[in-house]
């Protein structure tokens, strides 16, 4: 009787045990298929985003900023999604009568074609599962494929140069030494684009890349690694003179400058970067897109005045420190102004933020300012056609915003002059609407020449980078370390407008740039050295 009272017991009890085991496998897999539906809705979001912003361009300025806080949200919500769904296969093994959730995955890209590929076959079956016959036929084979990364290989080149005598005079005859891209150095030129792009393209500084070295089986200090990087950086001179002068010969360029930090005696002292970025395809130039960089201890007018002494085109800047060149009296070659729309804009787009100012303690509870919504809405109506006009010529362009911009613009100009009569001075929108004010003759030149654009952007582009890397290598060494930092810059930053690889470019570089005479060393000029890549591989196949 206790026997049959125990195995009563017994059964309920697994019976309640499986029934909390289903429960919790239904449980786990409601939630891995709330968190795939979270990821699958991030996902969606973000690429409309992207559509939106391929489609019709910038609509905002926070539209840059969303889509990068979208992908980092993507990320997390993918991770969780996955581990929600592991979960789910954990709890429903536990039951017979539970199909755990398993998520769907987007379709996978294929691999590049050039791609290193490395075959390894299993020992075939000899004896059938089944039956345990020794007769077996191939079939066919199934392929899985499995992505991996081989370590970073290093290796050591010797170069053997035979030493011959002459029996009739004696004399040794050897071959010359190999060519090293640095003097007295042992790096290849590859290593040394590596050591130059990682520290000014991915902003890792030497020391970090020494200890990753190390980590690798290779003893490299940080002094060997320096030593290498100014011997690079003397050795691109001669590119970044030729890339000054094809910049400085545009007919128009975008000029910015960022804060970088510099080490001083006891402090570090708030220097900048100066980049002036010349790119002519938005009204179908002919010139190659460039960009020069220049490092100054202060922002002084003094800097970019020395930049610009020579220069006489028209300069798309906001700085007020370049309102000298605009003087006959200053320079013999004035330069012509044009200011930025997007920045105008944005002063506007501030006070009419409506979820900026929600979140804002200090001004939760204020009204959106009308006039500023207004004048971003007619911002809005100048930009959508600016961006039906991008990559047509000049001329085109100015036709264009003389039937459709102009009346916009003069209305505008109107308005706004309307609107400013009736502010008292303690309005907001006093400063968005004087700032345009005080400027509109070079807000307006658009309206005169079609190679100007409504923004800036182009060199506000250009320092972001350096904005991106500040955190990782805190500040510049001295004032050498920026000017080092700007020549590196510039053509690692040419580089990428041309749509060439940084540090394919430079290695290639390093290895010819000794051999090369003067008079050609123009052929290593990224979009030259693209150019004549293409023919390369079109000649070859």
């Amino acid at each position: 009787m206790l026997q049959a009272e125990r195995d009563v017991v017994l059964a309920e009890r697994d019976t309640v045990v499986a029934e909390c085991d289903i429960a919790v496998a239904q449980a786990a897999n409601a939630q891995a298929m709330l968190s795939d539906s979270e990821a699958l809705i991030a996902s969606l979001e973000l690429a409309i985003e992207k559509l939106k912003r391929e489609l019709r361009g910038r609509r905002s300025e926070r539209t840059a900023r969303l889509i990068d806080q979208m992908e980092l949200q993507l990320e997390e919500l993918v991770m969780a999604a996955t581990e929600d769904e592991a979960a789910a296969q954990a709890a429903a093994a536990k039951t017979s009568s539970i199909r755990s959730f398993t998520r769907k995955r987007p379709v996978r890209k294929p691999w590049p074609e050039d791609i290193e590929r490395e075959r390894v076959v299993i020992d075939p079956p000899v004896t059938c599962a089944c039956c345990g016959g020794s007769r077996l036929s191939k079939l066919g084979e199934d392929v899985t494929e499995t992505l991996e990364e081989v370590p970073r290989r290093f290796k050591v080149i010797e170069t053997v140069r035979e030493k011959f005598t002459c029996r009739d005079c004696e004399a040794i005859s050897q071959p010359p030494a190999p060519f090293h891209a640095t003097p007295r150095g042992f790096i290849g030129p590859h290593l040394l684009a590596t050591i130059l792009f990682d520290k000014f393209g991915m902003h890792s500084p030497l020391n970090r890349q020494s200890t990753r070295f190390k980590c690798e089986g290779i003893e490299l200090s940080t002094s060997t690694p320096a030593d290498q990087v100014g011997y690079g950086t003397a050795a691109l001179l001669p590119i970044f003179d030729l890339i000054e002068a094809h910049v400085f010969a545009a007919e128009r360029l975008f000029g910015d400058d960022t804060t970088i930090p510099i080490q001083a005696k006891d402090k570090c002292t708030t220097g900048r970067i100066w980049t002036y970025v010349c790119d002519d395809r938005p009204y179908g130039g002919a010139a190659a897109p460039a960009a020069i960089y220049y490092a100054s201890s202060d922002r002084r007018g003094e800097h970019p005045q020395k930049h610009l002494a020579e220069y006489g085109g028209i300069l798309q800047s906001d700085y007020n420190g370049f309102d000298p060149l605009r003087s006959p009296e200053k320079k013999a070659v004035p330069i012509t102004f044009a200011f930025c729309h997007a920045d105008a804009r944005r002063k506007f787009f501030e006070l009419a933020d409506i979820r900026k100012n929600a979140r804002d303690r200090k001004r939760k509870g204020k009204p959106i300012s009308p006039i500023a919504l207004e004048a971003v809405q007619r911002y809005d109506a100048l930009f959508d056609i600016e961006r039906q006009i991008n990559g047509l010529s000049a001329a085109e362009r100015l036709a264009a915003r003389q039937e459709k911009s102009k009346p916009l613009f003069d209305d505008m100009h109107e308005w706004l002059k309307r609107e400013r009569a009736t502010l008292s001075k303690s309005s907001e929108v006093i400063e968005p609407i004087d700032y345009m004010l005080k400027r509109w003759d070079g807000f307006a030149r658009f309206l005169e020449d079609g190679r100007i654009c409504l923004t800036n952007n182009a060199a506000e582009r250009a320092p972001r980078g350096i904005a991106l890397g500040r955190r990782n290598w805190t500040f510049a060494g001295s004032q050498r370390g920026a000017d080092r930092a700007a020549i590196m810059l510039s053509v690692i930053t040419t580089c990428r407008l041309n749509d060439v690889d940084p540090k394919a470019w430079l290695a290639d570089v390093f290895a010819r740039i000794a051999d090369l005479p003067v008079s050609r060393l123009h052929e290593l000029l990224p979009w030259q050295w693209k150019a004549q890549k293409g023919t390369a591989i079109a000649s070859a196949a």
